[in-house]
């Protein structure tokens, strides 16, 4: 995206909010008028006053820029307020639409991007973007508007003076433009190094628990440290830019009241023009010193939001390659059953994870998903609430394909258990809650019953009020993952998703776990992905998946039948615990024996 292309993108952020605009800059444009009035009244005050001896000129013309100032004093509070404004109401409209954008895009562009980055852009770089569409541009505008408005009154004043006070203006305006064009590069490097910089300070603190148990936080800041100092120096970097042409701009400036005195000086003196005239010009002059030497700072702005605004764009402009169709039709009384067509699929081109899976989950059917590590287990059942798309085949509830059905329809009648379960910074309650905000207090309890949640949660002081840490960092994996599961059941979704959803417990919660389950899970269609085999055993249809294909598929009496993975899973697993429990006769499980090697 070109540059332009980027402001007038940026710009059309307040067309929404015209009457402020146009109050915004009438008041500046009235302000920058009213100011170059001032020099015409200290010429007359000078020519009309003190040179011809008249007082009355004097005052009149000291009463006209004492009214001038009042004036001007009301239009700056106006012109100030407004582009405060709508600085930060162009930053409220874009942080909304670049939230979501990223809560819009599908699982594969979260596969890939990075939390850092992503905080970085929505706080710095919409900061350095909202400053200038807001106060910069008006800025940049009214310091454009004095600039022409002092060349014009110049000539008007006096041509030859004009002439000779204009002389360093082109190197002037060259100067600025050779600055963008150095600052606007520099500028892209540094937002993105803060994007990096971000990135390690997230991931560190994300994982700070293994940073302190591994003793690595010499590592971690020595990380830290370099990708800060390369951010200092790119920040050096452009800032011997700015040193580099601030001084320039302030001595051509200096150079016009030079040759203003040096030439100008004598024609006064010999008659050829007034003093008055020549206090006139040096007064335009000195008029453009402060917005000149802002002007290098609002290049610097504009080419900062350059930068800025394109790292925003890039997210907004992002593709969703999970989308809907135009004549996608509303889910409705689902039953659950759900049909996997010769599907395959690849997160990147040439990468198959999955090859040809078909298979038939009936409504009310538990069906389990096991295999080695990285086998695409996961990546079936993210098929199904549309998470992605597969590359070929299609998947269908109740005989429809997903993609032409809407989004939110299709996810109501899905509950998932995710293999890493995540709490947000709320109340236990709130978080069970979570996907039925309206659910009463007693269905919450229930589901934590259901859960084998509701025990420990009552053990807390404040019991289903109590708050949990960020990402749910004060309770114990089985707490959280029990919580998860709770969350998931009051959702009472047709097509329940447990992706490892007991990794998290030991043996024997697991199994009272699998109990409420059991209860629970009747009616509905439920996915199970577990690593341990005690789970799976009574699941109606078992997938066996190794590299990508169903190499196996049955109950598990029919797999323990058969010579394959699933039966070398099994002896490694289960075969001495069963023994134990059929010589206690209790059904209780015993202490998990290490694998047989």
């Amino acid at each position: 995206m070109t540059r332009w292309r980027i402001y007038r993108r940026l710009l059309a952020y307040l067309q929404p909010y015209w009457p402020q605009v146009a109050v915004a800059y009438l008041a500046m444009l009235l302000s920058t008028v009213l100011g170059l009035a001032v020099p015409p009244l200290i010429k007359d005050a000078i020519d009309q006053g003190l040179v011809s001896d008249r007082p009355a000129a004097l005052f009149l013309a000291a009463g006209l820029i004492l009214a001038i100032a009042l004036v001007r004093g009301v239009t700056a509070f106006v012109q100030r307020f407004f582009s405060q404004w709508l600085t930060f109401r162009v930053a409220y409209d874009l942080r909304n639409q670049f939230y979501e954008a990223v809560q819009r895009l599908p699982f594969a562009f979260h596969d890939q991007a990075h939390t850092g980055d992503l905080m970085s852009r929505v706080t710095g770089d919409i900061g350095e973007a909202e400053r200038f569409v807001g106060e910069g541009l008006m800025d940049l505008t009214a310091t454009l508007l004095l600039l022409a408005g002092v060349v014009v009154a110049m000539l008007i004043q006096d041509l030859r003076l004009a002439l000779l006070a204009l002389i360093p203006f082109p190197a002037l305006i060259a100067a600025t433009l050779r600055f963008g064009r150095q600052v606007q590069p520099l500028s892209r490097h540094v937002q993105d190094q803060l994007g990096v910089l971000s990135t390690a300070m997230q991931e560190s603190l994300t994982g700070i628990r293994v940073v302190k148990a591994f003793a690595r936080e010499p590592h971690e800041f020595q990380k830290f440290d370099q990708q800060n100092t390369r951010w200092f120096q790119l920040r050096e970097r452009l800032i011997t830019v700015w040193g580099n042409n601030w001084p320039f701009f302030t001595f051509l400036l200096a150079l016009s009241t030079f040759l203003l005195l040096w030439f100008g000086g004598p024609l006064a003196m010999a008659g050829a023009t007034t003093v008055g005239t020549l206090f006139a010009m040096i007064s335009y002059v000195l008029m453009l010193n402060g917005p000149i030497q802002r002007l290098g700072f609002l290049v610097n702005l504009a080419a900062t939001a350059d930068a800025s605004a394109s790292r925003v764009f890039e997210i907004l402009d992002t593709p969703n390659t999970v989308t809907e169709r135009p004549d996608a039709v509303e889910l409705t009384d689902v039953a659950g059953e759900v049909t996997f067509e010769h599907v395959s699929f690849g997160y990147r081109d040439g990468l198959h994870v999955l090859e040809d899976i078909s298979f038939t989950a009936r409504p009310g059917q538990v069906i389990a998903l096991m295999g080695p590590t990285g086998a695409g287990k996961s990546t079936v059942i993210n098929l199904i609430p549309r998470f992605y798309d597969p590359t070929a085949g299609r998947v269908l509830v109740d005989g429809r394909d997903v993609r032409d059905v809407t989004l939110k329809s299709l996810r109501r009648h899905i509950g998932i258990v995710l293999q890493e379960p995540f709490l947000f910074s709320a109340t236990i309650a709130e978080n069970i809650a979570y996907g039925r905000p309206d659910a009463s207090m007693e269905e919450i309890v229930a589901a934590a019953q259901a859960a084998n949640a509701h025990d420990f949660i009552v053990s807390f002081p404040k019991g289903y009020e109590t708050r949990v840490g960020e990402r749910g960092v004060t309770l114990s994996g089985g707490q959280k993952q029990r919580i998860a599961i709770a969350r998931a059941l009051l959702y009472d979704p047709r097509i329940l998703i447990l992706d490892d959803s007991t990794s998290s417990v030991d043996t024997e919660t697991e199994y009272l776990i699998q109990q409420a389950l059991q209860r629970l899970m009747q009616g509905r269609t439920t996915f199970i992905i577990a690593q341990r085999l005690l789970s799976l055993k009574h699941a109606d249809q078992i997938l066996v998946l190794d590299r990508g294909r169903i190499v196996q598929r049955g109950t598990h009496e029919e797999l323990l039948r058969q010579e394959g993975l699933y039966r070398q899973i099994y002896d490694l697993q289960l075969r001495d615990q069963e023994t134990v429990m059929a010589q206690r006769g209790d059904g209780r499980l015993p202490v998990q024996h290490e694998p047989r090697p």
